[in-house]
């Protein structure tokens, strides 16, 4: 009845949902057990009902937050897709918000801090990531070749390097560059360190990658292009690799994204990225949950931007498909 009743109101569908969106607020966040001191003002006496019945009302709560995230779906339901997806996204940044100003943040420090994390962690931490992701594309691509080659020394040369910059963890690298190289006299800075063993060890990773993409392609796209006159680097760049990215892409652009994140272990040696300027800043009036935070939402938002790009990558390496 009550379906029936919505589906001929589509804008009181859209109140309803908007309605339960923020009764699930409301009620979930107690459960969830943060501070419920806001629900007073949403609620006259709540604060005071359930601080002198605690148990009834985590259960109450319980109860109430398992029938309105049901409503809420159901409720859903009447959007359309683009619009459910809009909606869910809102949700859950709502509530990951309310979540992260129960910890009773100063937003005052925050701004005053913001805007010297983004000007010099995060110009950083993209140069950093940039040049390290170019450099272990590059690694990647020739060790897939190596590693699909029949000459026993250029296969053992990739097989060993692979395994033992998988192998290690990625501090480790940081630090045995770092500090091993200036032993046998190179001396380098912590940026060219850094950059070294996440070029190395993402580089590891990634020609798996372009091997498995590589050898996706069947054998007769080799033969047919060798057919019409084509040489080796010709067939490779001109036929296989067009049609090896759309296996290469998705998992290589998972691969930037978690570089990107892991680009705050060269904090370490004392590089001036994101994550180290987050705990020095903290530190300077025992702020650290603001600064982790806030860092925390910078790295997010460079993630959705590397999201963003895949996905326009790999649309335009399906295109084919797609006709």
């Amino acid at each position: 009845m009550i379906g029936r009743l919505l589906l001929n109101h589509p804008d009181a569908a859209r109140r309803v949902g908007v309605f339960f969106v923020l009764a699930t607020i409301a009620a979930g966040l107690y459960g969830l057990g943060i501070k419920a001191s806001w629900l007073g003002k949403l609620v006259p006496g709540a604060v005071g009902w359930l601080a002198a019945n605690p148990e009834v009302g985590r259960a109450v709560s319980a109860v109430l937050i398992a029938s309105i995230v049901a409503a809420n779906w159901n409720a859903l339901r009447y959007l359309s897709r683009k619009q459910q997806i809009v909606a869910v996204w809102i949700e859950l940044f709502v509530l990951l918000m309310l979540f992260f100003y129960s910890f009773d943040l100063s937003f005052a420090f925050i701004a005053k801090k913001i805007g010297f994390l983004v000007s010099k962690g995060v110009v950083t931490t993209l140069y950093i990531s940039a040049i390290s992701i170019a450099i272990a594309t590059l690694i990647a691509f020739v060790g897939a070749i190596a590693k699909l080659s029949r000459n026993g020394v250029v296969y053992g040369l990739a097989t060993f390097y692979t395994s033992l910059f998988r192998g290690l963890p990625l501090l480790m690298q940081i630090y045995i560059i770092y500090l091993g190289l200036p032993q046998i006299g190179y001396v380098i800075g912590a940026v060219p360190a850094g950059i070294m063993a996440l070029s190395l060890c993402y580089g590891a990773y990634m020609t798996e990658i372009f091997r498995a993409g590589i050898e996706s392609i069947s054998r007769g796209q080799t033969e047919g292009a060798t057919a019409l006159g084509l040489s080796a680097n010709q067939t490779m760049f001109l036929v296989i690799l067009p049609q090896a990215m759309r296996v290469i892409v998705p998992p290589t652009g998972n691969q930037f994204i978690a570089m990107l994140k892991d680009s705050s272990l060269v904090s370490v040696v004392g590089v001036w990225e994101i994550m180290y300027l987050a705990r020095t800043q903290g530190q300077t009036e025992f702020r650290h949950i603001e600064m982790l935070i806030t860092a925390s939402m910078i790295y997010w938002l460079l993630s959705m931007g590397l999201e963003f790009l895949q996905s326009r990558i790999e649309d335009r390496f399906g295109r084919s498909l797609k006709r």
